[in-house]
C-alpha cells in the first residue's frame, strides 16, 4: 500500500464587480438616471452535489465488493467489484467506472478473476483506467482532472474504485476540495469516513497532525 503525498494545491479566485451609477448634469438640464446594475451571473453548480450535513453512506449492496462500499452524492466509492457486482452497478444506473488499480494488479487473475475492462464494455459502461501505485503510476493531479471530466460527462451514478477504497478515498477527497468548494477539513472528514487513515507520524508523536493547503505544486513523493 502506498502512502499519499499532499493533495494538489487549491487556487481560489474571487471576482467582485460593481457598477456605479453616474449622474451627469448640465446647467438647465435634468440629471441622467443612474445606470442599472448589471445582472450577476449565478455561480456554476458543481457536477456532483452532496449533502454536507451527512457523511458518505456505507452500503452493503450490491454484494461482491471488496471490503468497503460507500456512496457520496451520486458517486460510489468502493473496493474491487466482482463481475456480478459490476453488473449490479449497471442496474443501479452506473454509466462509468473509474479504476485506480495498477495494470499489474488487474492482470493478477487470483486477485481479479475476470477482465474488468472487457466486462464493462459488454455492459455498455465507459471504463476509465487511472492507475495509482508505485513509481510508474504516482499520485498526480491528472487523476483528479480525469475524474472531473468523467463526472462532468456522466450525470448519473459513477463507480470509483481501487482494491479496498483506500486510494479511491484520497482521490475523492481531492476532487471534493478542488471541484465542489469544500474546505480541506470538510473534505477530509468525508474521506476519513470512507478509508483515509490517521497519519502514523501523529500516532508516533502522540500529537494531532493538521494539514493545510499551500501555494505552489506539491513536492514529488520520495521513492522507497
Amino acid at each position: 500500500m502506498h502512502r499519499t503525498h499532499a493533495l494538489p494545491a487549491l487556487v481560489a479566485v474571487v471576482l467582485l464587480s460593481t457598477v456605479a451609477g453616474s449622474a451627469g448634469a448640465q446647467t438647465g438640464s435634468a440629471a441622467s438616471p443612474p445606470a442599472s446594475a448589471a445582472p450577476v451571473a449565478a455561480a456554476p453548480r458543481p457536477a456532483v452535489e452532496i449533502d454536507r450535513a451527512a457523511l458518505p453512506a456505507a452500503l452493503s449492496e450490491p454484494a461482491g465488493v471488496e471490503r468497503r462500499l460507500f456512496r457520496d452524492g451520486r458517486v460510489y466509492i468502493a473496493g474491487q467489484p466482482s463481475e456480478e457486482a459490476l453488473a449490479k452497478f449497471k442496474e443501479l444506473g452506473v454509466t462509468a467506472v473509474v479504476n485506480l488499480r495498477t495494470p499489474q494488479e488487474m492482470a493478477d487473475r487470483e486477485e481479479v478473476p475476470y477482465d474488468e475492462a472487457a466486462a464493462a464494455a459488454r455492459l455498455g459502461l465507459e471504463y476509465v483506467h487511472l492507475p495509482i501505485g508505485g513509481p510508474e503510476h504516482p499520485w498526480r493531479p491528472e487523476v483528479v482532472d480525469r475524474l472531473a471530466d468523467v463526472l462532468e460527462r456522466h450525470r448519473g451514478p459513477v463507480l470509483l474504485h481501487c482494491t479496498v477504497a483506500w486510494r479511491a478515498s484520497y482521490v475523492w477527497t481531492a476532487y471534493l476540495v478542488r471541484e465542489t468548494g469544500l474546505s480541506l477539513d470538510e473534505a477530509l472528514a468525508r474521506g476519513r469516513a470512507i478509508a483515509i487513515t490517521p497519519d502514523p507520524l501523529g500516532e508516533l508523536l502522540g500529537r494531532r497532525i493538521e494539514l493545510s493547503l499551500a501555494d505552489g505544486p506539491a513536492p514529488a513523493a520520495a521513492q522507497p
